[in-house]
């Protein structure tokens, strides 16, 4: 009986960190689709961002994915507006995060958007993004959007997410995961 307890101790002190976050490195690449025509949307509500944790540079981290973004940078069917990594704590909560890049104007950016993490055996995606133009009075005068929910995608490759004219490339790629071992050598007799 005395195992018994002991075990059921065990247990409860362990199961915990299972089920704990993990870090994780998270890429995105915002592109235009030029050969899509542009759908003008709704500026992005000024509470946008909804208290998502802003990303802070602390946690930027160094791209991988430059050759993705030098060959849709060349080909003139696409636009690159972002491209962004950084590392994060994903888990079986939700995280959501809110992205920005420019100069704030009364309280908008020229891109900024929302993304919303859920690691499971997949990691579900909600993505919001505005892509917006100001006037000279620093007022959104058009705005586009890129909005994708509940999006299921597969970690540790390139997902694409397509929007119309705007889409979303994302990566999620584990911080602790070992990788791949290589095959054994071939046996010759």
């Amino acid at each position: 009986m005395r195992l018994f307890r002991m075990l059921s101790l065990l247990l409860v002190v362990v199961a915990p960190a299972a089920f704990a976050d993990s870090p994780y490195q998270v890429e995105m690449i915002l592109v235009r689709q030029n050969a899509e025509p542009v759908i003008n949307s709704r500026a992005a509500p000024e509470n946008w961002d909804a208290g998502a944790a802003r990303l802070g540079t602390d946690k930027m981290s160094p791209p991988r994915l430059n050759n993705i973004v030098d060959k849709l940078s060349a080909d003139n069917s696409y636009t690159v507006l972002a491209h962004k990594a950084w590392e994060q704590n994903l888990g079986d909560q939700p995280v959501k995060v809110a992205i920005t890049d420019g100069t704030e104007q009364f309280g908008q950016f020229p891109l900024e958007g929302v993304l919303s993490l859920q690691l499971g055996r997949f990691t579900d995606i909600d993505a919001d993004f505005w892509i917006n133009q100001f006037d000279s009075n620093g007022s959104v005068v058009a705005s586009e959007h890129l909005s994708q929910k509940d999006v299921r995608t597969k970690n540790n490759q390139l997902n694409y997410l397509d929007g119309g004219h705007l889409a979303l490339l994302i990566k999620i790629t584990s911080l602790t995961a070992k990788p791949p071992s290589a095959p054994p050598p071939d046996i010759q007799d």
